[in-house]
């Protein structure tokens, strides 16, 4: 299977974890909690397969600021956060810093 895939996948899991923490209510409800630990065992699951392929600096970065990024989205869209320039430019920062690792590990200045 594509590795971009695997870490895709690695990606959602993480993200959906990530969102249901907020749900579980310090794993006092039980379904949320349930799908807080399913959720990152299938992130970490994929994401290890990912990497027998890919580099691991460059997989975590995508990973962990990709997921960084749509948590945040999830927060705003589902549990109503606040969104404003500084989230929208810290944001952009993550991605702009995933991008240009990416690069990094790709082209020679």
């Amino acid at each position: 299977m594509n590795s971009y895939i695997l870490l895709f996948a690695a990606i959602i899991s993480e993200v959906f974890a990530s969102s249901l923490l907020k749900a579980a209510d310090g794993f006092k409800k039980l379904l949320p909690s349930i799908g807080v630990v399913v959720g990152y065992g299938l992130a970490f699951y994929f994401l290890s397969l990912s990497l027998k392929s890919l580099p691991l600096g460059m997989a975590y970065a995508i990973w962990s600021g990709l997921g960084t990024a749509l948590t945040a989205v999830v927060g705003v869209t589902i549990y109503k956060e606040n969104f404003n320039s500084k989230t929208f430019w810290g944001l952009a920062l993550i991605i702009g810093g995933v991008i240009l690792l990416n690069f990094a590990n790709t082209h020679s200045f």
